[in-house]
């Protein structure tokens, strides 16, 4: 019965353990990401936005409050669906060379390896295996504000 109870504990404990290492593998960011605070809203009927008044139109934002740790890519995904990534790579540990940008309006390129990410999804393509880091969002079609904050 002892022997029994031993057996079933390792295997409880060696399931967890197993779990836990899997998780750990599905992290959005790698764990040198810097976290930075984003609130910031923009009217889209100003000039400087007007590439998101149609899908797939995209802007580079750098405002103060939107800076994410290297400025943030919005994209608009649809009539009221936007996506905000935050420009650092999320799979490696940021250096100079490791800001995300856009790639023939259609990908978002990492410089120092070359890895990508479909614009409209952040899903990857190509050397990474976790998606940009993307940041909440509310929409008034109405009044045309989107505010992105995190």
């Amino acid at each position: 019965m002892k022997k029994t109870f031993s057996i079933i504990s390792i295997f409880i404990l060696l399931t967890f353990s197993l779990l836990n290492l899997n998780s750990c593998n599905t992290q959005d960011t790698v764990s040198c990401f810097p976290n930075a605070p984003v609130n910031v809203s923009i009217n889209l009927n100003l000039p400087a936005y007007n590439n998101l008044n149609q899908t797939g139109g995209w802007i580079y934002l750098n405002l103060e409050g939107s800076t994410g740790t290297r400025g943030l890519i919005v994209v608009r995904r649809s009539d009221t669906q936007f996506m905000a990534y935050d420009r650092n790579a999320p799979h490696i540990c940021p250096d100079n060379n490791t800001t995300l940008e856009v790639k023939n309006g259609l990908s978002i390129i990492c410089p120092k390896d070359n890895a990508e990410w479909l614009l409209l999804t952040g899903d990857p393509t190509a050397v990474a295996n976790v998606p940009p880091k993307t940041y909440l969002y509310n929409y008034n079609p109405a009044t045309k504000d989107l505010n992105i904050y995190y």
